[in-house]
C-alpha cells in the first residue's frame, strides 16, 4: 500500500512540515488552499496525502466507514502501517499534522499513536478520537498543543466528539485551542487564519 501525495514547496529552507488528510471521499487536491491559511509566510514543507483505499461511494478514504466514532479495524491498521512508514520518509524536527473529518481521526491517530514521534503540533477539523479494538491513544505528557475546530450544526460528525476530545486532552495535560463555530460538516477559514500565528510560533518562527 503506498501513499501518493502532493506537494507545495516552502520559500527557502522548510522550517519543517505540515501534513494536512482530506476527508472521507475526497482526494489529495482538497486542502491544498488550506496550506496558505495555515502557513501563509510558505515557512513549512507542505504536504496532502491521498488516502489510499478507493471505496464506495468514491473518492479516497483513509478506513472504510462502519460507525462514526470507530473506524473499521481491518482497513483503519493497514493504513495506519502505511502512512506511518510514508511519515518516516520526511526528516523534520517541526512536523504539524492536520486533518478534516476522516482526516482529522488520522490526525489524531498518527500525532498520539503509541510509539510515534510526537508531532509539533496538531489539527483536528471536524474529526473524532478513534476508538478502535487493540489501537490505544497515548495521552501521556507531554502532549503536543493542538488546535479543534468543529461545526455547531454539523450533522455528519455531532460536535459532541469535538468537545470530547477537548476534555481528553485537557485532562491529560494538553493545551488546547478550541473553537467551534455555526457551521454544518465544513471548516471556517477565520479558524485557519488564526492558527496561523500559532503554528509559525510552534515551528520556530515569530
Amino acid at each position: 500500500m503506498t501513499i501518493a501525495h502532493l506537494e507545495r514547496p516552502a520559500e527557502g529552507e522548510p522550517a519543517g512540515l505540515l501534513v494536512l488528510f482530506h476527508g472521507r471521499g475526497s482526494d489529495e487536491h482538497d486542502l491544498v488552499p488550506l496550506l496558505d491559511l495555515l502557513d501563509p509566510q510558505r515557512r513549512l514543507l507542505g504536504v496532502t496525502p491521498r488516502g489510499p483505499l478507493s471505496l464506495p461511494p468514491g473518492g479516497a478514504h483513509w478506513y472504510a466507514f462502519q460507525q462514526v466514532g470507530y473506524p473499521d479495524p481491518p482497513s483503519f491498521f493497514e493504513t495506519y502501517a502505511a502512512v506511518d512508514e510514508w511519515l518516516g520518509g520526511f526528516d523534520f524536527e517541526h512536523v504539524v499534522l492536520g486533518g478534516f473529518s476522516q482526516g482529522a481521526v488520522m490526525t489524531y491517530a498518527m500525532g498520539l499513536g503509541q510509539g510515534r514521534p510526537r508531532p509539533s503540533a496538531l489539527v483536528a477539523l471536524s474529526g473524532f478520537m478513534p476508538t478502535v479494538p487493540g489501537f490505544e491513544l497515548a495521552l501521556e505528557p507531554p502532549l503536543p498543543p493542538a488546535a479543534i475546530g468543529h461545526g455547531t450544526y454539523d450533522d455528519v460528525i455531532s460536535v459532541e466528539f469535538a468537545r470530547q476530545a477537548r476534555d481528553t486532552l485537557e485532562a491529560a495535560g494538553g493545551e488546547v485551542r478550541y473553537r467551534e463555530y455555526p457551521l454544518a460538516h465544513g471548516v471556517d477559514p477565520a479558524f485557519l487564519a488564526e492558527l496561523a500565528p500559532w503554528l509559525a510560533h510552534l515551528t520556530g518562527g515569530t
